[in-house]
């Protein structure tokens, strides 16, 4: 190929030599992934997608390959040279890129395994994706990236336009505004302030300016600039690790030792006991107490609480669940008492629920106010209805970059793709197949697979393992790349693109390690 068009293109300038073959190589690429023909022309329509037994990806292996230890020779030494000037201590792999194809990452020494953690659930649809490639490779992204621009000063022409394609198109029900931003501690640490300052808008009354006192006292630190107000999380949350963010975190002592706090309140998260359907009546206890829990923080705490925040499902805290009743109570108690409701879906969002948000399972009669986003999403913010969100004046919510439009770029891609694959759907499908092989083995190995939990929430999944670490590594001996969160419990965080028969290479894997 390349002899040809060296060939064929003596005459032309170097770049548009080296353009020709990059549209050869990205021709190359987009031959790696399936384009089943579909009935629905309209791209707003959901379409079908591929059978459960017919890959996305053409050149995807059909299983794991492990060829050497883990980390083998390449690794051992590619880490110790990391680790002269990057800290490696959290290190799980030393990863190939190049090598990763769809659910597969291979790592160094060329080992591949089935990746059902998936950059702690940020890869939506697996590894070297042509639709990514493609709008990597574009001119806008070209445009983007060299031109970066200061978003809150300087948008460029085309910024309502990209954001109505695809990130405004996925908006929870009811919000209709976003802001954009680097990271989901980043989200979760400007959805706060935005909670702040509502609050404080609504004391002063619509209209009212800051008062000198005001003025000069928050430059102290000190009140009535700096008010005592509170963001009220849940014991075993995880919200991130900035300095507010990191206030709203209880998920593990390691996030926290050493640094300043502000000193907010932590309720009860419930603790169900499984399978659900033999303690419905302990459960429906248990939330109700969390839920009482809630409401007297609220009312009795030494300050005003401005905000609730909650994940839909505490994922690094352990994977705790709660029932839709339960959200629905805690949507009611913030309405009580003028408290906002905070969503934080990084982890949860974008379709590995079997929704597209985790919190439409709740079915709520009013909508959250706030939903933060990342991972998935490739990209940062928070979602918001009331305008009254907005801050009163310019640059109160505010940075440099406030987001990147090259990563929004990434997520209207990666949401063009779930809606042509119908990937939300797909991942309830193959999460239910995935669940009814894991609450077999479950009953054939009881005392490895512990409330096991997640039905219905798509790939969703986790169990309590009584010798977790060491059965995570031991998945890796057999060709599976996979999580663990909280003290016991182990994590599935598969792509959208994962599928029955990757499910069926992993329900094998866990039960080789088991009978081992």
């Amino acid at each position: 190929m390349l002899s040809t068009l060296r060939a064929s293109s003596r005459a032309l300038p170097r770049a548009s030599i080296r353009r020709a073959v990059e549209i050869q190589q990205q021709r190359s690429i987009h031959n790696t992934l399936r384009r089943p023909a579909f009935a629905a022309t309209n791209a707003n329509v959901a379409v079908d997608s591929v059978s459960s037994h017919e890959p996305f990806y053409r050149n995807e292996p059909s299983g794991p390959s492990v060829k050497s230890a883990i980390p083998g020779p390449k690794s051992q030494a590619a880490i110790g040279e990391l680790d002269e000037v990057f800290d490696t201590r959290s290190l799980n792999m030393i990863c190939d890129y190049s090598k990763s194809i769809g659910n597969y990452i291979s790592d160094h020494d060329h080992n591949l395994l089935l990746d059902v953690y998936a950059q702690i659930a940020s890869i939506p649809l697996g590894y070297n994706n042509p639709a990514l490639a493609s709008i990597a490779s574009s001119p806008e992204m070209l445009n983007a990236l060299i031109n970066r621009p200061a978003l809150g000063n300087f948008p460029p022409a085309n910024w309502t336009e990209t954001l109505k394609a695809g990130i405004l198109a996925v908006a929870p029900s009811g919000l209709n505004q976003v802001f954009t931003g680097m990271s989901g501690s980043d989200a979760n640490e400007c959805a706060y302030k935005a909670a702040f300052m509502f609050h404080r808008r609504r004391d002063r009354g619509e209209g009212a300016s800051f008062t000198e006192e005001e003025l000069s006292s928050s430059m102290n630190n000190e009140k009535p600039g700096s008010p005592d107000l509170a963001i009220m999380s849940f014991r075993k949350g995880f919200h991130g690790r900035l300095f507010g963010s990191l206030s709203t975190t209880r998920s593990k002592p390691i996030h926290k030792i050493d640094i300043p706090s502000f000193k907010w309140p932590q309720a009860r998260f419930p603790h169900l006991k499984y399978p659900l359907e033999e303690f419905a009546a302990e459960n429906a206890k248990e939330e109700s107490e969390c839920l009482a829990d809630v409401e007297r923080l609220i009312t009795s705490w030494h300050c005003p609480v401005s905000a609730v925040v909650v994940e839909p499902i505490q994922s690094e805290g352990g994977d705790f669940h709660a029932s839709p009743k339960f959200f629905q109570g805690l949507r009611d108690i913030t309405l009580k008492h003028n408290v906002l409701l905070i969503v934080d879906e990084v982890q949860t969002g974008v379709g590995a629920t079997g929704k597209f948000w985790a919190h439409d399972h709740w079915n709520l009669t009013t909508p959250p106010d706030i939903v933060t986003f990342s991972k998935k999403a490739q990209t940062a913010g928070y979602y918001f209805g009331n305008p009254l969100l907005r801050p009163t004046m310019a640059y109160r919510q505010f940075n440099t970059w406030m987001g990147d439009p090259a990563r929004v770029l990434i997520f209207n891609t990666i949401i063009q793709e779930i809606g042509r694959l119908n990937l939300v759907q797909h991942t309830a499908n193959t999460g239910a197949y995935l669940y009814d092989g894991l609450d077999r083995l479950s009953k054939q190995y009881p005392t490895e697979i512990q409330n096991l939990r997640g039905k219905g929430q798509g790939t969703f999944i986790a169990w309590d393992s009584p010798q977790r670490d060491a059965f995570l590594k031991k998945m890796k001996t057999v060709g599976v790349n996979i999580g663990g969160c909280g003290d016991s419990a182990v994590r599935l965080r598969p792509m959208l693109v994962f599928q029955q028969h990757h499910a069926d290479i992993l329900l094998e894997a866990i039960e080789k390690v088991f009978k081992a």
